[in-house]
């Protein structure tokens, strides 16, 4: 049971923090190149949730809270101290309720809450759909109550349409509970460290005895350590066996995670106290930062880092100072074969980097300002130059400044000239939305920027990006949300928002739906700005952007507002769209009806569509073609008829605007 994996409906998706040193591979270059090789971006969330069910230790109550979470329309509230994986626990009931003990019903719905009022869209839940809100995050009583009475509507609503919800509760906050959640709260303990790290162990298929975990110091840190250092040391002994430095011995592994663990800050603290001096105190932050890149670009980066810092070079030159292998020597740098350099110690760059963002504060925004700069060194491959970001990342959301993250994505996708996308800033962006504490943050930032003024094609690019492969998975209404406003901008940036946006919502009836129902909402609230939106829907309820099957009440509504105003050259396309469907497929049939049942009955829009189906015939001289549509003249007839008949039963009256057009 762990806190630290984030395998969540806001998850990484990649090793981004297991303490050794994270690394994120990219195949290819394209638009999709933040793609998981043989991963469906959509399936990302499920497949880490079964790999937190492979490590999971249920804690004492997990039962009981699993038992009242089975009824639909159910709500879970769960008290856990801090560190006892209760947010792992929330998600592992969840992931119980699926088919087969985690098996996602079709078309149902595994989604994180927003925990704050910030963000923005309706609940909008369906039957079997399950629900993450965690508000553990929350410290003051302020925000607690509104939070409590955000969560007395969307318990509401879950119960309404039997849909599930489990809720992580804050710590400290038992005093400010409303007394109506004590009926559905439960108490979780702490789950046997022990336990843990032995099923992650197993699941890495370490070579291992029970007798191998039974040293006094493992069995302290079991006992005390948050679930999350736990699952780190699990992933520590991982590196140091894969690494092949350190033995080919579970006992000598285990040693050097515990002391990574255990020591690597003291050392490290007293490695930095005995180097006095600028440059060496640089040089160690530049190979904590590109440990595993080439000496030379070590070396140039080691220099853009004092220079940032503006330390004055020596007067000498070069040949007269202390050359760079000894200086390597002196700080205990090694460099291997292919010339790379790293840290001898387990995990010592990552201890580097930790103590440097702790203890140097005033240095926060010049580092910002050489990685900006450093992690675009040529030297650098791809997969340099993302490890780099998720470094400073990782650094920067442990000491609170997300907003230097996000800094950096704008710095670089404005950069950017072309498309793809540039890869530090998605990867940056990526691990921004991936984070548990500050996920909602990037969020809201990313809300703002999308509503904002004018923005680079770069910077839509990487937004685009960031909401197709990370916000689709975790957070699929908000994804929809942020894709329409870039996708109503100018430019070809704007246009491949477009195409993401529709191909989105034409892969779940329910983001279909919202979207439909967010364009007829903009098409006729701001009737001055309209016409992007129109375009949108239109594009939107042509046949081939449709579900299968098509969502027939969801289609008319559209089509009602299609039909409803100019321009009229938009129809063509999306009528003769379906027209072509009904040739190929007579089980689609019911659009002809739909389709003109969606005019309502005026005139002026039914002779619309009758001389669309002519055009439409006349060019395909097909037998089929004349047949589909004779029948939709005859819809087109009856509903002109009926119109007849009602107006003579009515009085004739006078002709609308539209109709003497």
């Amino acid at each position: 049971m762990t806190e630290q994996d984030r395998v969540t409906v806001n998850d990484p998706r990649g090793p981004v923090n297991n303490g050794v040193g994270p690394q994120y591979v990219f195949y290819g270059a394209g638009a999709d190149w933040l793609i998981r090789k043989g991963v469906d971006p959509l399936r990302i969330v499920r497949e880490d949730r079964v790999r937190l069910a492979d490590r999971f230790v249920p804690p004492l109550g997990f039962r009981a809270a699993a038992d009242r979470l089975a009824k639909p329309g159910s709500v879970v509230l769960l008290e856990a101290p801090p560190g006892s994986g209760r947010r792992a626990a929330a998600i592992m009931l969840l992931h119980g309720l699926g088919e087969d003990g985690g098996a996602d019903e079709e078309g149902a719905r595994f989604e994180e809450l927003p925990s704050t009022d910030k963000d923005e869209g309706p609940l909008a839940p369906g039957e079997g759909d399950r629900f993450l809100l965690d508000l553990s995050g929350i410290a003051d009583e302020e925000a607690y109550a509104r939070a409590q009475r955000r969560l007395a509507v969307r318990r509401t609503q879950v119960q309404e349409a039997k849909a599930h919800m489990a809720v992580v509760l804050p710590s400290g906050m038992e005093h400010a509970h409303v007394p109506d959640l004590a009926p559905h709260t439960v108490t979780l303990g702490r789950p046997r460290g022990i336990a843990v790290v032995t099923r992650y162990l197993r699941m890495d298929r370490m070579p291992f005895r029970p007798s191998d975990l039974g040293s006094a110091g493992l069995q302290r840190l079991c006992d005390r350590a948050p679930m999350r250092e736990l699952a780190r040391l699990a992933g520590l002994v991982r590196a140091a066996r894969d690494s092949g430095r350190f033995g080919v011995d579970f006992a000598g592994w285990l040693d050097q995670a515990m002391h990574a663990v255990t020591d690597r800050a003291g050392e490290v603290g007293r490695q930095v106290a005995a180097v006095r001096t600028a440059p060496e105190r640089a040089l160690l932050l530049a190979t904590a930062m590109f440990e595993e890149a080439r000496a030379d670009t070590v070396y140039e980066a080691w220099h853009s880092l004092m220079r940032t810092v503006r330390h004055e070079e020596e007067a000498t030159s070069e040949l007269a100072r202390t050359d760079f292998g000894e200086r390597l020597a002196t700080l205990e740098i090694e460099r291997d074969r292919d010339g790379r350099l790293r840290f001898g110690p387990l995990a010592y760059a990552d201890a580097v980097r930790t103590y440097f963002w702790a203890n140097f504060p005033g240095m926060r925004d010049d580092l910002k300002g050489w990685i900006g700069h450093a992690a675009g060194l040529r030297g650098l491959t791809t997969d340099d130059r993302v490890n780099v970001v998720v470094r400073f990342g990782e650094q920067s959301l442990a000491v609170g400044r997300p907003d230097h993250i996000f800094d950096l994505v704008v710095r670089w996708a404005d950069s950017t000239t072309g498309p793809p996308c540039d890869p530090r800033a998605a990867a940056a962006l990526e691990l921004g939305l991936s984070h548990e504490r500050f996920g909602g943050w990037f969020r809201r930032r990313m809300y703002e920027c999308v509503r904002s003024g004018p923005l680079s094609d770069g910077l839509v690019r990487v937004l685009t990006a960031a909401c197709l492969q990370s916000l689709a998975a975790t957070h699929p209404h908000q994804a929809i949300v942020r894709l329409h406003y870039l996708a109503v901008r100018k430019g070809e940036a704007a246009s491949e928002a477009r195409e993401a946006l529709l191909g989105l919502a034409g892969r779940d009836r329910q983001l279909y739906r919202l979207l439909i129902d967010r364009l007829r909402d903009r098409t006729r609230r701001e009737p001055r700005e309209a016409e992007p939106h129109l375009h949108l829907l239109t594009e939107l309820l042509r046949n081939d952007r449709a579900p299968d099957p098509p969502p027939w009440p969801d289609l008319f509504l559209g089509w009602e507002t299609v039909f409803a105003q100019p321009p009229a050259e938009l129809w063509t396309p999306l009528v003769s769209s379906w027209l072509n469907a009904v040739t190929g497929d007579s089980t689609r049939e019911m659009a002809l009806g739909v389709m003109v049942g969606a005019t309502r009955g005026r005139a002026a829009a039914l002779h619309r569509l009758y001389a669309i189906a002519c055009r439409w015939a006349d060019t395909g001289r097909q037998s089929s073609r004349a047949a589909v549509a004779a029948l939709f003249w005859q819809h087109i007839d009856h509903a002109q008829y009926a119109r007849t008949e009602s107006a003579e039963r009515a009085g004739a009256g006078p002709r609308t605007t539209e109709e003497a057009r």
